[in-house]
Parts: C-alpha cells; structure tokens; sequence
C-alpha cells in the first residue's frame, strides 16, 4: 500500500526523511535549527534556490518588461523576464532558455548586472542573478509565465512591478544611464 503522506508541508520543512521514511526530528546543527534523520542522520539544510533575469535593454534606455500571467505567481504584475535554474544548468543557460521561453527571444547572455537576495515569499527564499543580455534573434512574442511582452523607457516603468529587486536594479541602470550621459 502506498504512503500518501506529504513529505514536504505548507511550512516548507520535510518531515519525513526523503531516503527512509523516519519522521525527522529538530537538532541544532551549525547554529541553527534544523530537521535530521535519527535514522539514517540526513540533515535538510534549506537553502534557496536560484533564478537568473534578462536585462535587454535598447539604446540604453528603453527595457523588456513581461507582465505576469494569470497562471503565473503575481498575476498581472510586471517584471523583468526571468525564472530558475534548473538542476544540472548552467546559468547563463538558464538565462538564455527563460527569455527565449518567456519572451520568443533569442539572446547573448553578457555581464551580470546585479545580485540580489530575494525574501518576498517568506516559502521560497531565492538568490537572483540578473544579466545583461544582447538579441541574437527571435520574435518578440509572450510565453511560458507571461501574457505580454513590451519595450518601457527606464523612465516609465509600469506598475505594479512583481520583485522589489527588480526595481533595484530598474534603479540602478537610470543611476548608471544618467552616469554614461549627463544632461
């Protein structure tokens, strides 16, 4: 008969060892709290994930924004297109994949642009890696988590944006425009 008990609750902590089955149970573990294993001494450590961000930007000035699909986490926000590394890629693999699915453009993935932490789901702590990107080809369509896909001046940003670290780095690319090309 199969257990159909949840390894995983809504709080994001195992409570079943994922290799044996043994209910795990609280020790402290480098400093912190943590679920193991009397069993077989599994420790879950949970760390965040990581995602990756395209910055394609057009004469320096103008960005490609998607807005969030009703389907997606933030439905009808705006973002910065973006998504998570998948095991076993490498992430500027992953940045090239997530706009090409998200924005059916092709790109050079270049420098990165900034790092961020991201803590806005308290369930789903995730470290960001935005890139400078170059379009290699494509057409401009919306897919994947998006339901549209559009060019906005740095200077009109829509509202509501989905990350508040996207509006750092929204920040910092004005800070370094305004740097390349004092008035």
């Amino acid at each position: 008969m199969e257990d159909r008990r949840s390894t995983i609750p809504a709080n994001g902590h195992f409570c079943y060892c994922p290799y044996c089955a043994t209910a795990l149970i609280p020790i402290e573990k480098s400093g912190r709290m943590r679920m193991a294993c009397p069993q077989c001494g599994f420790v879950h450590y949970r760390n965040p994930t990581v995602g990756v961000a395209t910055v394609v930007l057009v004469d320096g000035n103008a960005i490609l924004l998607g807005r969030r699909a009703s389907h997606s986490a933030y439905p009808g926000t705006w973002c910065i297109p973006c998504g998570h590394v998948e095991w076993g890629e490498d992430v500027r693999e992953a940045a090239r994949r997530e706009c090409l699915e998200e924005t059916g453009l092709e790109v050079r993935v270049g420098e990165v642009v900034a790092v961020h932490s991201n803590f806005h789901n308290p369930q789903q702590h995730t470290v960001g890696v935005w890139f400078r990107c170059e379009i290699a080809g494509g057409e401009l369509r919306a897919g994947d988590d998006l339901d549209r896909v559009a060019w906005f001046s740095l200077d009109a940003i829509p509202e509501p944006l989905a990350f508040p670290t996207d509006r750092l780095v929204l920040d910092a690319l004005r800070k370094e425009r305004e740097v390349q090309n004092p008035r």
